[in-house]
């Protein structure tokens, strides 16, 4: 059991810097944000989502919801600060119109989150408080991994990975696998389903880089997309609509 104990340990670290990777990535965006004085066409529901997913990962990896899973509460813990400051620096420049969109749902998400926590607290326990928890952060966490459907299908279309970084679905796959083997060492089915589904999806898209990276055919609509994805121990949605918008300024 020690030697079990401590490869999930070094695989929890190694997830940990992979997915603090992907959080910082954005702050690139948010350096052009800030300089423009402007929200410009980008998205700030990706960051506020991306939000209540850490602070539900977050939760699920307390003590007193699951033992050993420190590693997964402190990272989405750090996420979910990252992601916050994100999503105020977004409503303090946005227009009215969508700075007021932005505030109701964060307003939301905190209730979300806030009920979740009451309920596990007080109505669930034991493995039943384990069984809720694990299962709101899992299906948080399935639908981000499920959003970068929308960049697959737009690489499928223009037989193009102009708007597919390959560095970015590198670092997932990694950031995956090492939580994913974190889960399996640990027997966590909730960590482990979630980040299968983005290890899965991650790897379509090396697939993808490969056939289509030698390719430069693009449609015209392609830079109408607006691209948004994250994930359940990691934030990525966003990272395309930055890579889209500074090449459509170049």
């Amino acid at each position: 059991m020690g030697v079990v104990h401590t490869l999930q340990f070094t695989f929890g670290i190694l997830g940990n810097a992979a997915t603090l990777f992907l959080f910082l990535v954005p702050t690139f965006t948010f350096k052009r944000i800030i300089k423009n004085r402007s929200t410009e066409q980008f998205s700030g529901l990706p960051y506020v989502m991306t939000f209540l997913n850490c602070l539900l990962s977050a939760w699920y990896g307390l003590p007193f919801i699951t033992s050993d899973n420190i590693l997964v509460a402190t990272i989405n813990g750090a996420g979910a600060t990252i992601e916050l400051i994100y999503v105020l620096i977004f409503v303090a420049l946005a227009p009215n119109k969508q700075k007021g969109k932005i505030l109701a749902t964060l307003l939301l998400v905190l209730l979300v989150f806030a009920g979740a926590a009451l309920v596990s607290l007080f109505v669930f326990h034991g493995k039943n408080r384990k069984l809720f928890c694990g299962t709101a952060a899992t299906i948080f966490s399935i639908v981000m991994y499920a959003s970068p459907m929308s960049i697959i299908r737009l690489v499928i279309r223009t037989k193009s990975v102009e708007y597919m970084p390959f560095f970015l679905s590198f670092a997932v796959v990694i950031s995956c696998i090492c939580w994913f083997t974190y889960a399996m060492l640990g027997r966590d089915p909730f960590i482990g389903i979630s980040t299968g589904v983005g290890l899965f999806l991650g790897i379509v898209q090396l697939i993808l880089y490969a056939i289509y990276c030698d390719k430069k055919v693009l449609t015209n609509k392609s830079t109408d997309v607006s691209l948004e994805m994250g994930n359940g121990h990691s934030n990525v949605e966003f990272h395309y609509e930055e890579k889209q918008y500074n090449q459509s300024n170049h």
